[in-house]
């Protein structure tokens, strides 16, 4: 049986608690049941502030998860939650390892990053689990033509694991417009992460991930998200704003 999720509120957006997240997933596309997975952190949620659509889509999401370490910071101190990051990237890595052990017959699609990016990751997962079934990629940049064709592809091939790597809020709007063309898959967010597979980029060594920097990393390989990154310490005072006033509240 399935393990059950806690739903937690993060300025007014959901976020889901559990011990085994690949598990719930894995239960989820055995019994065909179309989920969308969110992967919330800090930056994602002031886009939201800001982005009633995105708001909209992370709210009605099936699946959200605490991926930045300023989410899990706000679960473990101010709703003394035992929770523990689970990055996006990971959670895909741990489902596609999963359907190699199992020898599932799963159909798996990647869409996004740059022309020959999704190619590449999808070479690499191949080459690390020959048993995978990926059965399409696609970039992210292409022409409404184009597109087209990805959805007709999608609606004809019916994956029922769809990474989609485009960015916020790109790829959670892009998943909440189309996820009817595949009504029972699992559709995920994972951002850069086929960047990473496809060896264009590295993640940032453990010990940065391990003590809540993994974002410096990312400033260092991409200077240009300085503006962005000034999401963090707004987060954090915003947060703690929202807690304090939702416990007069309820006090």
């Amino acid at each position: 049986m399935s393990e059950r999720k806690k739903a937690f509120s993060i300025l007014g957006l959901p976020v889901h608690v559990m011990t085994d997240y690949p598990s719930w997933l894995l239960d989820r596309l055995q019994q065909s049941k179309g989920t969308h997975v969110v992967t919330l952190n800090a930056e994602m949620t002031m886009q939201a502030e800001r982005h009633n659509p995105l708001a909209k889509v992370i709210q009605n999401a099936d699946l959200v998860i605490p991926d930045g370490a300023g989410v899990v910071l706000y679960l473990q101190w101010l709703m003394w939650q035992n929770v523990q990051r689970i990055p996006g990237i990971e959670l895909a890595e741990s489902l596609l390892r999963e359907l190699g052990k199992r020898n599932s017959n799963a159909k798996v699609f990647f869409y996004g990053g740059a022309p020959g990016v999704a190619e590449k990751a999808s070479e690499f997962w191949t080459s690390q689990i020959p048993n995978l079934n990926i059965v399409g990629t696609h970039c992210g940049f292409h022409s409404k033509e184009e597109e087209e064709q990805l959805q007709q592809t999608l609606a004809q091939l019916q994956p029922q694991l769809i990474f989609v790597g485009l960015g916020v809020p790109r790829q959670e709007l892009w998943i909440a417009q189309n996820r009817h063309l595949c009504p029972n898959g699992v559709w995920i967010g994972v951002g850069g992460s086929l960047d990473i597979w496809s060896g264009l980029k590295t993640r940032a060594p453990a010990w940065l991930g391990d003590n809540n920097l993994e974002w410096l990393y990312r400033l260092y390989q991409e200077p240009w998200r300085w503006r962005r990154m000034l999401a963090l310490p707004e987060f954090a005072i915003k947060a703690f704003v929202y807690r304090f006033f939702r416990s007069l509240v309820s006090s």
